[in-house]
């Protein structure tokens, strides 16, 4: 779903993962049409950074449980 949304609205991909300056930047980018695209990108990006973050923090506490 915010990959969808990444694609139509990529200013509001950045306010879900919790980076509202970002967010505000792309906005300004997205006011453009020559920018909509950078900025889908961007917001695709980093929305698997987010992504990826979670699965490593996901490991990280699996991994501290392990050694309990």
């Amino acid at each position: 779903m915010r990959l969808l949304l990444a694609l139509i609205f990529p200013w509001l991909v950045f306010f879900t993962i919790k980076r509202p300056f970002s967010g505000i930047i792309c906005l300004i980018l997205q006011f453009t049409l020559i920018g909509w695209i950078p900025a889908s990108i961007w917001a695709i990006y980093a929305l698997s950074q987010y992504k990826t973050d979670k699965k490593i923090k996901k490991a990280l506490n699996q991994h501290n449980k392990d050694l309990i």
